[in-house]
């Protein structure tokens, strides 16, 4: 019984820290669900629970992918010359 209850709180400390990582405010849509699959237009998802939705809704069976997430672009590193590194 000792061992299950670790094994609940490890699972816990490993559910704390990776809403730590990714934010918690994280939006629940379906363009993030680990169910559906998005259409070949990109202007749906495909659900297997609840069938074609739009990629901002969101139901019960939602549970969040974080590797569905695109991030945003980087914006360009500034060119530098030798001058700029120079002390005079």
């Amino acid at each position: 019984m000792e061992e299950k209850n670790e094994s609940i709180s490890l699972e816990e400390r490993e559910t704390a820290m990776r809403r730590k990582l990714y934010g918690n405010n994280i939006q629940a849509t379906c363009e993030y669900c680990q169910h559906g699959r998005r259409s070949s237009d990109n202007k749906a998802v495909l659900c297997p629970k609840k069938g074609v939705m739009p990629l901002y809704h969101h139901c019960r069976k939602f549970v969040y992918d974080p590797l569905k997430r695109i991030p945003f672009r980087q914006p360009g590193l500034k060119e530098y010359t030798r001058e700029d590194f120079k002390i005079d």
